[in-house]
């Protein structure tokens, strides 16, 4: 995935979304009849699903592997169901770490495999017939909120508070992936995640629904392993520039900084540039684990050697209140088993 353009997130109707405005209302009507549609398979597994309403990253990743800790303590056996967004294979196929590589099965299943099993599947529905044959009791969708080939029992809608939905346009024109008024309507539950007052839009959506709202905070683990630091920090996410704040605000000495494009598959030389930039100017490399996932995947002893380089900040979701979380999750799941 590009990265995706500032005007986007700027409040208003600049220049550039002026432009592409006609483009973004037939993208808009396409996609929004395409989230009318009815679902086109019920799994046998309950889907709960996580996703959000705009391209670019809000958290969903971390999110995902904190549900899944808190479904498998309580008596749970969660499986991943995904895209595989970056990797070229489309499946179904069951994630092995051993054997798939980033460029396989794209950077987030190998973070998710790591907690339970994973599946790789651009046809949701056949992804979740796989899931079907596993010792798995409910699917947890990374993403797939707009897809209507699955039938969802509870779909859980990310927003990053720093930025909210952008200019609130559909694509190109801005971020959202369809209309805003449409998707709320398929939303069960706002997570705020983050810091800021750009969500107030979705909120006030989601108050005249009723819809439940969580908070969710992406907080760094160890955080004095950094202080004092003199860093080279590189990302390939959808905001880099938090990944980079993170670190200085950790103390870290951040003196140099490299952006890559959300999802960015490094090369052999941009992997050389940065170890050699490094070493040059006595730096420490920081990555984010999404990016180590990329890394450490990938074939050639160049990356082995970016790997072993570089250092990663770790992340970790919290929920408030998780309890509320639970509570959504198990209505949704008595409300399956009443209907069938």
């Amino acid at each position: 995935m590009k990265t995706p353009p500032s005007f986007w997130w700027q409040p208003g109707l600049s220049p550039k979304a002026l432009l592409l405005a006609p483009i973004s209302l037939i993208y808009g009507f396409i996609a929004a009849r395409r989230m009318r549609a009815a679902a086109a398979y019920q799994s046998r597994l309950p889907v709960i699903c996580i996703g959000n309403f705009t391209v670019g990253g809000t958290g969903k990743t971390p999110f995902a592997l904190k549900l899944a800790d808190l479904l498998k303590a309580a008596g749970h056996r969660p499986v991943f169901l995904l895209r595989g967004y970056g990797g070229t294979e489309r499946g179904p196929l069951l994630v092995d770490p051993g054997h798939h590589t980033s460029g396989q099965i794209g950077d987030e299943a190998f973070l998710l495999a790591a907690s339970a099993p994973t599946i790789v599947s651009a046809d949701r529905a056949g992804g979740a017939r796989l899931a079907e044959t596993l010792d798995a009791d409910l699917i947890l969708m990374d993403d797939g909120f707009q897809n209507p080939a699955l039938a969802k029992d509870l779909t859980l809608a990310l927003v990053d508070a720093a930025v909210g939905v952008g200019n609130g346009f559909v694509l190109p024109a801005g971020p959202l992936r369809a209309p805003l008024s449409v998707q709320i309507r398929r939303a069960d539950a706002l997570v705020l995640v983050g810091e800021g007052d750009r969500a107030d839009a979705v909120i006030h959506l989601a108050a005249r629904r009723a819809l439940p709202v969580l908070e969710a905070r992406i907080a760094p683990e160890d955080t004095g392993r950094f202080a004092g630091q003199r860093v080279f920090a590189y990302a390939g996410i959808g905001r880099p520039q938090k990944f980079f704040d993170t670190l200085r605000d950790l103390g870290a000495d951040v003196r140099e900084t490299m952006s890559f494009a959300d999802h960015h598959s490094f090369t052999p030389a941009e992997a050389q540039d940065l170890i050699t930039r490094a070493e040059a100017a006595d730096l420490q490399l920081v990555t984010t684990s999404k990016d180590m996932a990329r890394i450490a995947a990938s074939e050639g002893e160049i990356f082995h050697w970016l790997a072993r380089e570089s250092d990663v900040l770790d992340v970790s979701m919290e929920i408030k209140p998780e309890e509320r979380l639970m509570t959504l999750i198990t209505d949704a799941l008595r409300r399956r088993a009443f209907r069938a």
